[in-house]
């Protein structure tokens, strides 16, 4: 089937959707049950967010190094290359006792993940100019989703079968991803002459020529550092200071997932013309979100879920936004723009991860209260700035 003869109908961005969330899972279901791996593999408490980190990192690497590459080959036979690494990865995952092959697999994991930014470009291909915000925001809700539903599934599996059933449930579901996209799929196969290695070139001055870029990959990495900080170490609390189980902390990871209605009202916002004024309102609402935690009870799990479901609102508003933007700059280069973009939103996201065990064993949760805020805040320093320049 020729992308030029495909239609984004309301079928095929659901399909998009709920591939796009299946696999971006992925890189989350260890995030909730770190506390649970480590000490099985011989990994220190310390050094357990280690495992989330390095699946962020991955996703990063891959975002930078292969999704260039949907500029310059066949999508479908890309996504589908990927998506059997990830198999590949996931089954390891389940069976690997070592500390330092966990987070090699890790690492892998989120290398493997990048066809889920593959598709969102070819969505972007696929849709008029005049739907663009609304088609992209609906695939990102269904990713979204998937981000949000990864945590609680993952927690609900590791408490009844254990940790190692996450991964063996991951492998068979992205083994069905796997023939979804080889049986469903557009192929589109790139104008693009350039080689890899000109392509990786021009990242660096890609970046440099949109300043659009910069400033959305700046803004939007602050806000994903602090997700990933507050979602680490919220099971940490949740656990250690409150008793949750893994089931109830499954529970509470679900209210978070209500956040997902952002991406289809931040892509109809877009394309009415609303981004500044949305954007300054969910950098605006990070900020605050984090105020219950200084009122008393400072921790309470309400105060805890208030923050959550207002954070992720915020966040995946601000990233279909900042899509919405980017993916309007040059079309012959979404692929890069998009590397770039989720490049930068990721290495954001890895630094939060990697942060959160080590300042909550250190500080507690106002540690993370304080930190979790001041990301943000310097999002909406950036935007301010941009704003004066413009």
């Amino acid at each position: 089937m020729s992308p030029t003869h495909l239609t984004m109908t309301r079928g095929m961005v659901l399909l998009f959707a709920f591939c796009c969330g299946v696999i971006v899972a992925n890189i989350y279901y260890s995030q909730p049950i770190i506390e649970l791996i480590a000490p099985d593999i011989g990994l220190s408490a310390t050094a357990a967010s280690l495992i989330v980190s390095l699946t962020q990192i991955g996703y990063a690497l891959g975002m930078l190094f292969l999704v260039p590459l949907a500029d310059l080959l066949e999508n479908r036979k890309l996504m589908i290359v990927t998506a059997l690494v990830s198999v590949a990865s996931l089954l390891a995952a389940a069976f690997t006792t070592q500390p330092h092959a966990f987070l090699l697999v890790s690492l892998m994991i989120g290398l493997s993940t990048v066809s889920v930014q593959i598709l969102i470009p070819l969505a972007a291909h696929l849709a008029p100019e005049a739907s663009r915000g609304r088609v992209v925001g609906g695939i990102m809700g269904g990713l979204l989703l998937g981000i949000l539903l990864a945590r609680p599934l993952s927690s609900l599996i590791a408490d009844h079968f254990g940790w190692r059933a996450v991964f063996m449930v991951a492998a068979a579901v992205m083994t069905a991803i796997v023939v979804i996209l080889a049986t469903t799929m557009p192929r589109r196969q790139p104008d693009h002459s350039a080689t890899y290695g000109q392509l990786l070139l021009s990242l660096g001055n890609l970046f440099k020529r949109e300043p659009v870029l910069r400033q959305r990959a700046m803004m939007q990495g602050c806000m994903f550092a602090t997700f990933s900080l507050f979602w680490t170490a919220v099971p940490l609390e949740l656990a250690r200071n409150h008793g949750l189980s893994q089931t109830q902390i499954a529970l509470f990871a679900l209210v978070g997932a209500i956040g997902a209605v952002a991406a289809p009202i931040g892509g109809r916002l877009a394309d009415a013309g609303h981004t500044r004024v949305t954007t300054r309102l969910a950098l605006v609402l990070a900020v605050l979100c984090f105020l219950p935690a200084f009122f008393p009870p400072t921790n309470s799990v309400i105060a805890l879920a208030l923050t959550g479901v207002v954070l992720d609102f915020c966040v995946q508003m601000n990233m279909v936004l900042g899509q919405r933007a980017i993916y309007a700059l040059d079309a012959s280069s979404r692929g890069r723009l998009n590397a770039l973009y989720m490049t930068a939103i990721f290495v954001g996201g890895a630094l939060g991860s990697a942060l959160a065990s080590a300042l909550f064993d250190h500080t507690g949760w106002l540690g993370i209260v304080a930190l979790g805020s001041a990301f943000p805040l310097l999002a909406l320093a950036v935007f301010v700035l941009s704003e004066r320049k413009r």
